[in-house]
């Protein structure tokens, strides 16, 4: 593994392993081989691909080196790599898990978990006390997501682990929004961060994948474990396209949270708009709470507009967002939240949160933000 005196910038594009150990070859070749020669009958370091691939362990250094992590382990999408997280739970368990979260971490945790014997009650987060208070005696775990998609709900992460210490239970951060360049949770006594690495990982739209992440040897093993037994890996060729994306990781977040920043102030004194959500801005109601855990705003915001018909009439309007349900790529990406981020919760559920039929997010892309800026405003325009 490289040395994790680096700072991130250099540890970004140098990762675990910064070239191919057999070759010299500059970035690790795409190992696309199912299973492996054992010489005389006896296995090498790699056996079998389920197990292990070279491609594959590049990706796994690299999300443990950059996290701060004892081990890594990539799975093929980033759902996947939550249900590795929950994999810790048996049954008769109970969870807590933010009231507001994306819509397929909701969707897991109300209709998969329940049929593994596994509870799940959702509490607000940013209540510490209230949290405190949802501990009943079967609780084994936290599941936790700051800022929370797509409100933005900030979890005060030293106050939470003060209480899984106290509880003794386990702590997992989705930490997709802020990648480890802007929160590093395993720093804070965090038990496991996750990655959807198709997001701001990968980058470029092109590839799904999930990282999880550990500073804890007994939790790494029994995380090897499942990921072995349960086989949903990152292919060969999807763990070659995120270590790439990874190597402009810092640079691409540098330009992303610049144009995210002028985008929401002026999305502030549009007058199509009602508010707007971003940890960026002066008035953001967890800034001091998101600052304290988190070097930087993010790439991401939402914003909502006056009212639910003006949402089509955007959507029709805008031409360089791609509109869809993403985020934490290179070009901007539109997301109505309702119809498609978390199509899965329930219209009633959606309500109670606040997640209403004229809230969008945004994640900006690099592009030029004056392009962007006139495209968006055009769009408000219609």
């Amino acid at each position: 593994m490289a040395d994790n005196r680096y700072r991130p910038a250099t540890q970004v594009v140098h990762q675990g392993t910064d070239r191919d150990p057999y070759t010299g070859a500059s970035a690790i070749p795409i190992y696309q081989a199912s299973t492996y020669h054992h010489p005389e009958g006896s296995a090498g370091e790699y056996d079998y691909a389920r197990s292990g691939n070279p491609s594959r362990r590049q990706v796994e250094e690299a999300i443990a080196l950059l996290e701060g992590g004892c081990a890594g382990f990539a799975y093929a999408s980033g759902m996947a790599a939550i249900g590795a997280g929950l994999s810790l739970l048996k049954s008769g368990d109970h969870l807590l898990a933010p009231r507001d979260l994306y819509g397929g971490s909701w969707r897991y945790l109300t209709s998969i978990l329940p049929e593994q014997g596994i509870s799940c009650s959702f509490v607000d987060m940013t209540n510490i006390e209230a949290v405190r208070r949802a501990v009943i005696p079967a609780t084994r775990a936290l599941f936790l997501e700051t800022p929370s998609n797509p409100l933005f709900n900030i979890t005060d992460l030293r106050a939470t682990v003060e209480i899984s210490r106290e509880y003794g239970l386990l702590t997992m951060l989705d930490n997709t929004f802020m990648t480890p360049l802007l929160q590093r949770p395993l720093d804070l006594g965090i038990d496991l961060a996750i990655h959807s690495g198709t997001k701001f990982l990968g980058g470029h739209s092109d590839l799904l994948a999930g990282l999880v992440t550990t500073a804890q040897p007994e939790l790494a093993r029994r995380l090897k474990r499942h990921q072995n037994a349960l086989g949903a890996v990152l292919a060969p060729f999807d763990s070659f396209l995120l270590a790439r994306g990874i190597k402009t990781l810092r640079v691409r977040l540098v330009a992303a949270q610049a144009n995210a920043r002028l985008l929401a102030e002026r999305l502030v004194s549009h007058k199509a708009v009602k508010r707007v959500i971003f940890p960026g801005l002066d008035d953001f109601a967890g800034r001091d709470v998101h600052f304290n855990q988190s070097s930087g705003p993010g790439a991401v915001l939402s914003f909502e507009l006056h009212a639910a018909d003006q949402v089509a009439k955007l959507l029709r309007q805008v031409r360089l967002p791609i509109i869809a349900p993403s985020l934490g790529g290179v070009e901007t990406i539109l997301t109505h939240c309702w119809s498609m981020s978390h199509a899965a919760i329930p219209s009633a559920v959606k309500d109670e949160l606040g997640i209403s039929r004229s809230l969008l997010r945004l994640s900006v892309g690099i592009e030029d933000p004056e392009d962007l800026w006139e495209d968006i405003e055009r769009g408000l325009a219609g």
